[in-house]
């Protein structure tokens, strides 16, 4: 295609906007509706997996060795450990230290100096940090086959929580996705079907004189892929000034609440949120127009 007719099938697309306006109005509108519910439900979701990740680093798995085990050992096991990739990271506590702290928790660390002998002489420990908590069983399978080991503490219930958490976020989000682009291909589909009826007499003279397949049906996708830009820039600029406001008002006036979930920076939110909206706009559009014009337009 030259260059001339190229930007002719462009402008066409452009017009066309104006042409069914009040059709583009109602395909931007039910698109527009669409990504800020997805963008709001994906706010959302992005949060509670911060949520669920920061929780799941607290949740460690403790380690005590047998009698006798020395803290060579102990250091070799715990070296092994932080190459799995189920373990973010393992801290080592040696016999006095956990003398020492429990003394301290006691108030009676002043009757140090009179134990002769660590009375918690086999209470080293190593505690494990998870990166995926989900695989606790998997690690805690590991530990209890290791011959140093006495025995290992772990919290079963909430990995299953967590785990079945994490399974729900993934499955809700994919559903919610999946509708709202159905629903607005359906709304796209019938703005460049409504555009194509009464573009039909111009659209047959087209095709006698000579004009292609593809300069016939380009406008229509063009129209089509500008829908779906405004109907993601109109969302988008909502979300981040209401998401930055629910924001403030929740750290502000719940203050306990904010330091023990705490919430992304709309920055890093919508560092994932523009491309999926722009993906998923520009994607409607696109593949509503096309998949409208083989329907319809037999040209």
């Amino acid at each position: 295609m030259r260059i001339s007719s190229l930007g002719y099938t462009i402008k066409e697309g452009f017009v066309s906007l104006f042409r069914n306006k009040w059709y583009t109005l109602a395909s931007v509108a039910t698109i527009s509706a669409c990504l800020f519910l997805l963008g709001a439900f994906a706010a959302i979701m992005l949060n509670l997996q911060y949520i669920v990740n920061n929780v799941q680093r607290e949740i460690s798995v403790t380690v005590f060795f047998q009698s006798g085990t020395t803290e060579e050992e102990m250091l070799a096991l715990r070296d092994q450990l932080i190459l799995r990739d189920e373990v973010d990271h393992v801290e080592y506590t040696s016999a006095d230290e956990a003398w020492e702290s429990f003394a301290e928790e006691l108030g009676v660390t002043d009757y140090l100096d009179g134990f002769v002998d660590n009375p918690l002489a086999d209470s080293a420990s190593l505690t494990i940090y998870m990166s995926d908590v989900t695989l606790q069983s998997e690690l805690v399978d590991y530990l209890e086959s290791q011959d140093v080991v006495r025995r290992v503490n772990k919290s079963e219930l909430a990995a299953t929580t967590l785990g079945s958490l994490n399974s729900l976020v993934g499955v809700a989000s994919v559903g919610i996705i999946g509708i709202l682009f159905l629903v607005s291909v359906f709304l796209i589909s019938n703005t460049i079907t409504i555009g194509i009826s009464i573009r039909k007499e111009e659209i047959n003279i087209m095709k006698y004189i000579g004009a292609t397949d593809f300069f016939v049906r380009f406008p229509f996708i063009i129209e089509g892929v500008l829908i779906g830009l405004i109907g993601t820039a109109i969302p988008l600029t909502a979300l981040y000034f209401v998401y930055n406001n629910v924001i403030i008002a929740i750290v502000t006036r719940f203050s306990s609440l904010s330091s023990l979930l705490g919430f992304l920076d709309v920055k890093e939110v919508f560092q994932i949120l523009v491309p999926l909206s722009v993906a998923i706009g520009v994607g409607i559009g696109f593949f509503g127009s096309v998949f409208t014009c083989r329907k319809h337009l037999r040209v």
